[in-house]
């Protein structure tokens, strides 16, 4: 089933769209060339769940004003407010990367709502604001000097300091903890929340069997690929082989399920993006282990995954996902790190690799 796109215009800032029963579908301006987050929300008898919640931005704050404005109408989310008729019941955040956590403390303390994460998901989101524990900026260009970054670029992330907080000024202090397999009763309808790895510490997701609905957020999307990072705190990490069964297993559900997520336009076709994104990564995964006949850093290769000019903000991200890349062709045997006493970490090719065992299909990357 190749990917369908049923609803080809998002809705304006500060409306909604339904997208199936009980469904509704919100867009938010970002402040990166990746310019929109869509948010979602979902009817819970005369109440609401908001899921995800939008980076911190003034023009956010107002699109939730007029949205929480018409909220409370009998016919749904496009109808006129009626104070005190309807609430927040609860506010559920897929992971801690900004566009997605930045406003839940805000409206938290605007709804009274609880928020509903997971436990790897609140946790990183303060260890990164407070800079602790091995993450934060300073552990970051640590990382990628050791990964060969140039002096150059790392003073220029070294000036993006404390984009966190600017995206997520200010952190919940409590929350209901999900876990993998939970259900969650929403109005008439049953959600399961999947959890899945790589892209965030422990991501959910959530799925609606009599729906037929997988709130994705960032695990799939329907165009563009979900960056998958090791952070500095976790070095040796195999980030991309556990996202790349994360998604693996979203090919169990049917290939009706209609996809809504983070980014993109909400698709049908499950089955066909998976396989896509697999054979993407292993093409990748090539095209790095071709280009290391000789040892290489993850900043030499990054013209190899990324040919193109990359800004200050894509560079952190393209850094990420090179060493995750490098990181699984070792963990496939297919790489070796080697230190050749300059400081920084280099990846050549294994002699398994030469002669193709590391490529076989009891090692496939």
């Amino acid at each position: 089933m190749l990917p369908d796109y049923p609803f080809g215009v998002p809705p304006a800032a500060g409306e909604t769209l339904q997208v199936s029963p009980g469904v509704y579908w919100l867009r938010m301006p970002l402040p990166f060339a990746l310019n929109h987050i869509n948010l979602w929300l979902l009817a819970d008898g005369d109440d609401w769940v908001i899921v995800d919640t939008g980076f911190a931005l003034d023009t956010v704050k107002d699109c939730w004003r007029q949205i929480l404005g018409r909220l409370a109408a009998p016919d749904g989310p496009s109808g006129s407010f009626s104070t005190g008729s309807a609430r927040i019941s609860r506010l559920i955040v897929t992971h801690f990367h900004p566009d997605h956590l930045g406003l839940a403390a805000w409206l938290q303390e605007l709804t009274g709502a609880p928020l509903l994460m997971t436990l790897g998901e609140y946790l990183t989101a303060h260890a990164v604001w407070h800079e602790v524990g091995g993450h934060g900026t300073q552990a970051m260009l640590r990382q990628f000097r050791e990964h060969g970054l140039d002096a150059e670029r790392c003073t220029a992330l070294e000036g993006r300091s404390g984009g966190y907080k600017r995206g997520v000024p200010c952190l919940p202090t409590h929350y209901h903890r999900l876990r993998a397999g939970d259900w969650l009763t929403i109005g008439a309808h049953c959600w399961q929340v999947r959890v899945g790895f790589g892209h965030s510490p422990e991501h959910a997701a959530l799925y609606s069997p009599d729906l037929g609905v997988l709130i994705s957020g960032d695990m799939l999307l329907p165009k563009i690929s979900t960056n998958i990072s090791v952070l500095a705190v976790t070095p040796t990490a195999d980030s991309l082989a556990d996202f790349l069964r994360s998604i693996d297993g979203y090919r169990e559900l049917p290939p009706e399920t209609l996809v809504l997520p983070s980014h993109g336009l909400p698709f049908y076709g499950i089955g066909s993006r998976v396989k896509a994104l697999q054979a993407h990564h292993d093409e990748r995964l090539l095209a790095l282990e071709e280009h290391c006949g000789k040892p290489r850093s993850a900043a030499e290769l990054l013209m190899t995954l990324f040919p193109r000019d990359l800004d200050t903000h894509q560079t952190m991200f393209a850094m990420g996902e090179a060493i995750a890349h490098l990181n699984r062709l070792e963990h496939a045997g297919r790489l070796r790190r080697v230190d050749d006493g300059s400081g920084v970490l280099r990846f050549v090719r294994t002699p398994a690799a030469e002669d193709g065992a590391a490529r076989s299909p009891g090692n496939r990357a």
